[in-house]
């Protein structure tokens, strides 16, 4: 069977059912993903405490750079993909798919002989206090080296969504996710290990991730497959790539930034506990935000296709089936945080006072969160039709334009209590830039 007929359906299906097709398993595998570093934080601090959860909140951003490199090549490359198989051009998204894996082995490499030369200074600049360092390098020094799994089983689980496999996808992140939800207690509760321990469990279940979707090509369960004589870096299909992906890496690496200057000014303002409440309130405001993102990933097939077909109504139409439903998805996460902020900040301490406080900070943070659906579906349909420079203006808006110089500005004035508020202001102003990008699209599209 000519494996073109094999994407046809992204053509011909009904919209909404197609996007609840394609975006439920990515938006499950999502959420599931959240799990890696929720599931961490929260036997972390219920078993080691909350200067363990401190020194989680110090990791991540380093992480957020190796995803970074990881999501811009395999998003970018994704957006490649899933176009070239709408021109009917298999040879090329072959190519494609060669050279993102190529990159980001090499990449990653060089990132995580760095980090192990220079891990204490890195712990330092991004906010580590002397009582949280040694817990810190004991994670990192062990999560450092899976890093390799981590951001091969982001750039494969984006690669074979993008040419519509979206259950393979879901299943290589539900099984690494839920494997570490069984194995965490195990090495923190069971062998007493606390924080390393909880690293060792992630390491594994990254490893059984990445198997599970490399597995697919030497099974021939893709579309595209993965082969040797296309294994190496092309500068062309690189440099499309990386442009495709800026908004992604943007998020990424604006994130590791955006995190250093929050801690930062926690660390100033508030100390200590205040950085373990933004940890904990990071961590739940994942498993709002991340199945929206996974929703919406499934839209970015349906466009990518579509839109090299040239079926520019059909886009119109999974765009806006994608905003309605993303910003409901999220709806039902911010009723809950809203309504019950206690029982969410109670899942990572029993300390009723440190649970209390978060509580009101968590409903000041998410105050306008539906509201990113919006900007997350305007900057996936830019990346998917190929349109670079709307891309980079949305991934730039909110963490750049918007919330770094909030961040900056506003605790100055209002202390701690500025900090907080940045988030909610940024939301609905990147919100509106997104809205306004969006509606000047739509018309591109009806006059098209």
């Amino acid at each position: 069977m000519d494996t073109s007929h094999r994407t046809t359906y992204l053509e011909n299906d009904r919209v909404f059912p197609l996007l609840i097709k394609m975006g439920a398993p990515a938006a499950v595998g999502m959420m599931v993903n959240a799990l890696y570093n929720i599931v961490d934080t929260i036997f972390v601090g219920q078993g080691v405490g909350p200067l363990a959860i401190a020194a989680l909140s110090i990791v991540f951003p380093i992480q957020m750079i190796v995803s970074s490199v990881a999501q811009a090549t395999g998003i970018g490359t994704a957006s490649i993909v899933s176009r070239r198989l709408g021109e009917k051009r298999h040879a090329d998204a072959a190519r494609a798919v060669g050279t993102a894996y190529a990159t980001v082995i090499l990449v990653n490499a060089i990132l995580v002989a760095l980090l192990f030369a220079f891990m204490r200074p890195i712990l330092s600049f991004f906010g580590a206090s002397q009582e949280i360092m040694p817990i810190a390098m004991e994670y990192l020094g062990i999560v450092g080296a899976g890093f390799f799994f981590f951001a091969l089983s982001m750039c494969a689980s984006n690669l074979v969504r993008a040419e519509g496999n979206t259950k393979a996808s879901m299943k290589g992140m539900l099984l690494g996710a839920g494997l570490n939800t069984i194995l965490d207690p195990i090495f923190i509760f069971g062998f007493g290990m606390g924080v390393r321990g909880a690293a060792i469990a992630t390491v594994i279940s990254q490893v059984a991730s990445v198997a599970y979707l490399f597995s697919l090509y030497g099974r021939g369960k893709t579309v595209v497959p993965l082969l040797v004589s296309e294994f190496r870096i092309r500068p062309r299909i690189l440099g499309q790539s990386f442009l495709l992906g800026t908004p992604a890496f943007i998020q990424s690496a604006g994130m590791s930034l955006l995190m250093l200057l929050v801690n930062t000014s926690l660390s100033r303002y508030g100390g200590d506990p205040a950085i373990t409440t933004f940890g904990m309130i990071h961590r739940l405001n994942m498993i709002v935000i991340l199945p929206v993102i996974g929703i919406v990933q499934g839209f970015q097939p349906i466009a990518g296709y579509n839109y090299g077909a040239k079926r520019y109504d059909r886009v119109k139409v999974a765009l806006r089936t994608t905003i309605f439903t993303a910003t409901g998805l999220a709806g039902v996460g911010y009723a809950f945080m809203m309504l019950l902020p206690r029982v969410g900040m109670g899942l990572f301490t029993s300390d009723v006072a440190l649970v209390d406080s978060s509580a009101k900070v968590l409903r000041i943070l998410v105050m306008f969160i539906p509201l990113a659906a919006i900007q997350i579906a305007g900057a996936t349909y830019f990346q998917a039709i190929g349109k670079a420079t709307e891309s980079v203006v949305l991934g730039l808006s909110r963490q750049f334009f918007i919330l770094i110089p909030l961040i900056l500005i506003l605790p100055r004035f209002f202390g701690l209590d500025g900090v907080w508020i940045s988030y909610p202001l940024a939301d609905l102003l990147s919100s509106a830039v997104t809205g306004t990008l969006l509606v000047r699209e739509v018309r591109r599209l009806g006059r098209e």
